[in-house]
């Protein structure tokens, strides 16, 4: 029987839209003496806003400055919006007055983006007006030294208005824009304990409002328990029939332990729409089959319904884990729960996965549900899944903490490559990095990683270290191309 893709079937969580602020502007002092060069300039700002309009983004553009005085009418306009992402388009020479104070009242990430009308000016047939109208790299270092002195941070886009390099990278910010905009207004469910010695997995839930905006909801097993008690025979056959239509059933799959993952789900979606939340992390140890051990151990079903609608929901108490999987379906890369299970040095790959939630939508072949008798290294039985990721390039993307609580951004770029796996109901893939699959094992450790991470489609790092720099937090990237030969 041919599967249904999850996309199909489960609608995926509305989220606020991003909202970029847009602002272009020149100097005031060149309009009298060049009347075509405004015209011109305008029109070129009106391209850059059509091409951010298109985007999967809501556009604030405040128009066109031409002196301090308007400079400080739009940051007021755009202070009140309330953006993630400020883009101020430099079409000519102007002053870093008619800049800074946008930057500074907004309270908001900047681009500086300066696009020339085309590739190169025609210099047999330009005059001064023309030349200016190629002259917004003028003061992209001037913007630049007087942002590092009022402690803002510069970044920038430099090209052509039709030069796709230069719209890739701006793609990049906005992007990172939609990261930090879904982080600072998430809401995310934590609920249980921490994996009992699981030292790298604890997470001061403080740090998470002060770095990221987030709100953290600590449940108990309790407020998902009554939402299962309270799901009807009904609801249980229609969310089985609803994984019969995603999900390859195994012969190891039992009855009723299907029909419990089937209710466990229901009351999974209650909780998660009663609390509004974005992501969710769980752990609960239990003892002898007691009703919380089992709520703990019928979770894996409902929770990759739920990833694949772009709501995270993940085991052993993984808050940081789960925030990194928000972040990469945000940004259109899945993140499939992840950590390392052993390596191959035949092939020089690392195979890498998890049981329990998968994200349905990143899947290689159609997901299986096994039944295991046995989670290992906890308690309970049930059904779990199992597939490996796409094969083609993917990046590990994790957030680390430091001994002074900072969160770090940590990735590394890689390939998913066909070959055995292991059919004991985890999410396995195959990753190479380029290299001894052992060396990149300590690198990646090196960073400060634990020992969970998102596995996500494409190399995205570059996307993961801009919305670093939006967030205000470090990134560190592994790359084995860039090794020493001494290590």
């Amino acid at each position: 029987m041919s599967l249904t893709p999850a996309s199909e079937l489960l609608s995926p969580k509305t989220r606020r839209v991003t909202r970029i602020g847009l602002v272009a502007g020149g100097l005031a002092a060149y309009w009298p003496q060049f009347p075509a060069l405004l015209p011109q300039l305008q029109e070129s700002s009106k391209y850059v806003t059509d091409r951010f309009t298109a985007l999967d983004a809501e556009v604030v553009d405040v128009g066109f400055i031409s002196d301090a005085q308007e400079a400080a009418v739009a940051a007021e306009k755009l202070r009140r919006a309330d953006c993630d992402l400020i883009v101020i388009f430099l079409t000519t020479y102007l002053t870093a007055s008619m800049v800074l104070p946008i930057a500074q009242r907004s309270k908001t990430p900047v681009l500086i983006i300066d696009l020339q009308p085309t590739e190169a000016m025609d210099h047999a047939n330009f005059d001064t007006g023309k030349w200016l109208a190629y002259c917004g790299q003028c003061p992209v270092p001037e913007v630049a030294n007087v942002f590092k002195r009022a402690g803002i941070e510069f970044r920038s886009v430099s090209g052509h208005l039709k030069d796709e390099r230069a719209w890739t990278r701006i793609n990049r910010w906005v992007n990172a824009a939609k990261v930090r905009a879904t982080l600072r207004h998430a809401r995310h469910g934590l609920m249980g304990h921490v994996y009992p010695g699981m030292l790298d997995v604890s997470t001061d839930l403080t740090l998470v409002s002060s770095q990221f905006g987030s709100h953290v909801e600590v449940l108990e097993f309790d407020d998902l328990r009554v939402r299962v008690d309270e799901v009807t025979d009904a609801q249980v056959a229609e969310r089985m029939n609803l994984a019969r239509k995603l999900f390859t059933l195994d012969e190891s799959v039992r009855e009723e332990d299907f029909a419990w993952g089937a209710k466990v789900s229901v009351g999974l979606d209650r909780l998660v729409e009663d609390f509004d939340l974005d992501s969710a992390a769980y752990y609960h140890r239990g003892l002898n089959g007691e009703l919380h051990e089992r709520l703990g151990a019928g979770m894996i079903l409902g929770s990759s319904l739920l990833t694949a609608r772009g709501i995270p929901f993940v085991g052993e108490y993984e808050l940081r884990t789960s925030l990194a999987m928000l972040a990469a379906h945000t940004i259109g890369a899945g993140g499939s729960f992840t950590e390392i299970q052993a390596l191959n040095f035949f092939d020089d790959v690392v195979e890498m996965g998890h049981d329990g939630p998968a994200h349905l939508a990143v899947s290689e072949r159609d997901p299986l549900l096994r039944g295991l008798g046995v989670y290992h290294g906890k308690r309970g039985y049930g059904v779990s899944v199992e597939f490996d990721v796409k094969q083609g390039p993917v990046t590990t993307f994790g957030i680390g903490q430091d001994r002074d609580g900072s969160y770090t951004f940590i990735t590394s770029e890689g390939s998913v490559t066909p070959g055995p796996l292991l059919e004991i109901g985890n999410t396995t893939s195959r990753v190479s990095f380029g290299g001894d699959p052992g060396e990149w094992v300590d690198e990646w450790s090196q960073t400060g990683i634990g020992h969970h991470w998102a596995l996500c489609v494409g190399h995205v790092a570059g996307d993961i270290h801009a919305a670093a720099s939006l967030l205000g937090i470090e990134h560190r990237h592994v790359d084995m191309a860039d090794l020493p030969k001494w290590r």
